[in-house]
């Protein structure tokens, strides 16, 4: 396995792998909001006391993924990353119903992420981690596009396994860690309250709380100022281009989500030189 020390091996490795990720990062995106609602709307019927109706079995793997169109099952050369979308020339192989540009961009961004990773940070266990974190961005940014809503079932684990991370200091110290977490969640909780006793009105979700909080756990508090004003900026300038260009109302939500994980891809790559700079300037 010494070869995968080689830089190039190494990095156009998990760059191929990145993108084979990126495909079933696509069906994560697509189902795991289906499966939540059809959780709560069992939950729902089973508090009411009625019977839940049977309905076909969806998971993560199941059923195969088809074209939502004609229902064509996809075949495994139909579902090759990048390459199918080009050769198909971004159509159905049966209907020629449009694919979403979604799916190649996914695909895409989680092969150049991971490879930027293993340049950066080498073959390491670091790297290992830093993947998961930036595919779990990657999932929460488009779920919270769709939806408006950061499942638990990531941000969660993603909080526990930052700390367990840090206990061996893997990116930072586990005392900054565990300062991280309850202050990236403390920080928004507080924001989120001013605002609803100032206005009356929510401006955040609960899940945008929990992120923050898995940010801190994995890069420390260090970090949480420069998330906090790196997401902040990002959303204002989105937010005003929207309302000006798109002619989005004022009164329609806008996920903030989308901008703590850019922030929090920044964070692991140039966060430490650009919070050297920050605070020089302070």
């Amino acid at each position: 396995m010494s070869f995968l020390m080689d830089p190039t091996i190494s990095i156009t490795l998990s760059t191929l792998f990145g993108l084979i990720v990126g495909s079933f990062l696509n069906v994560v995106i697509h189902r795991l909001p289906k499966i939540m609602e059809r959780d709560w709307l069992n939950e729902c019927a089973e508090l009411r006391g009625e019977p839940i109706q049977p309905t076909e079995r969806l998971t993560l793997a199941v059923p195969r993924s088809h074209c939502p169109h004609c229902g064509h099952v996809i075949r495994a050369r139909e579902n090759i990353p990048l390459i199918s979308y080009i050769i198909l020339r971004g159509r159905c192989s049966a209907c020629k119903s449009r694919i979403s540009r979604r799916y190649p961009l996914v695909e895409a961004m989680s092969g150049v992420l991971a490879g930027l990773i293993v340049w950066k940070l080498g073959a390491s266990w670091a790297s290992v981690g830093a993947l998961l974190f930036v595919w779990a961005m990657i999932v929460l940014t488009f779920i919270d596009l769709d939806t408006q809503l950061l499942p638990d079932s990531i941000t969660l684990p993603l909080l526990w396994v930052g700390l367990l991370l840090n206990l061996g200091g893997t990116y930072t110290d586990i005392r900054s860690a565990v300062i991280g977490a309850a202050g990236g969640y403390l920080a928004l909780w507080s924001v989120y309250w001013a605002f609803k006793l100032a206005t009356g009105k929510e401006g955040m979700g609960y899940g945008d709380f929990k992120l923050l909080a898995a940010i801190g756990a994995w890069f420390g508090w260090q970090m949480l100022p420069l998330t906090i004003l790196i997401s902040s900026m990002v959303g204002a300038v989105v937010g005003i281009a929207l309302i000006v260009f798109a002619r989005h109302g004022r009164n329609m939500p806008i996920p903030f989500g989308p901008y703590l994980a850019c922030a929090a891809v920044i964070a692991l790559f140039w966060g430490k030189t650009l919070n050297q700079q920050y605070l020089g300037l302070l």
